[in-house]
């Protein structure tokens, strides 16, 4: 289910600006006081949404646009027989619904992983911040690059690297944001099902469990009932052939 408090006044378990985790970690950049204010009257409310919840359905119209501010997700599209590709991972700090916002509707749909608190902004206050807040503008304008970069990385490893190598590089990316959204609080588990490694990766599951057990058999990974624990992120890393994610600070909304 997903349950809503947009458009209400705050209530006592809403997250004011002012006091969000996020600003406290050093992966994300904080916002100047004239910044925080807006965003403030920028954000309308929150919405809660259940593991396993739909949040957004590819062709929807939504008034809306939002930041995850806690929990994990995933966007996806599905063929007509219901086949599905996992395009990304949504964590604490990442955008989701700009792309109906601009665009008219929804291109991909977003399900969460686990349970998810999502801050609300109105879409209708958007070319607000364009006009008052550049710095804001640009913001949204690096965070859509961003994602494109990342899209260009996945797009790679899918068509070039090995099931070995993009499976390493999939569980190094998920664990690098991890880190960097501060979730989890330190522990190295990965709340994904062998299905959702598969569905991201363009494998059978079979395939799947197959190079997940080659992983776990060099004591990289290892598998739970809640989802994927990373024993080695170094070793992980080595193995995809990949650089890593950027150390800097990126914004957020």
């Amino acid at each position: 289910m997903v349950s809503s408090t947009a458009g209400n006044h705050p209530s006592k378990w809403r997250t004011p600006c002012q006091q969000c985790p996020l600003r406290e970690l050093s992966g994300f950049r904080d916002f100047t006081a004239k910044e925080l204010d807006f965003i403030s009257q920028f954000k309308s409310g929150e919405l809660s949404s259940e593991r396993g919840a739909t949040i957004l359905v590819e062709g929807m119209h939504s008034a809306h646009l939002f930041t995850v501010l806690s929990g994990w997700a995933f966007r996806y599209k599905l063929l007509p027989d219901g086949r599905r590709q996992i395009m990304n991972y949504v964590l604490p700090g990442d955008l989701i619904g700009l792309q109906g916002s601009l665009m008219g509707e929804m291109d991909h749909s977003i399900e969460a992983l686990t349970p998810v608190t999502l801050c609300v902004f109105e879409r209708s206050k958007l070319e607000r911040l364009f006009e008052r807040h550049p710095s804001l503008g640009y913001d949204l304008t690096w965070i859509a690059a961003h994602e494109e970069r990342i899209l260009d990385e996945h797009l790679l490893s899918v068509g070039r690297r090995t099931a070995l190598e993009r499976t390493a590089y999939l569980l190094s990316f998920i664990h690098q944001r991890a880190h960097s959204a501060g979730v989890n609080g330190g522990r190295r588990v990965i709340p994904i099902t062998q299905q959702h490694v598969a569905d991201t990766l363009g494998l059978s599951l079979v395939h799947t469990n197959k190079t997940l057990r080659k992983l776990s058999d060099r004591k990289l990974m290892r598998w739970q009932e809640k989802g994927c624990e990373i024993l080695d992120a170094d070793g992980l890393l080595a193995l995809s052939g990949w650089e890593g994610l950027k150390r800097e600070a990126r914004p957020f909304i």
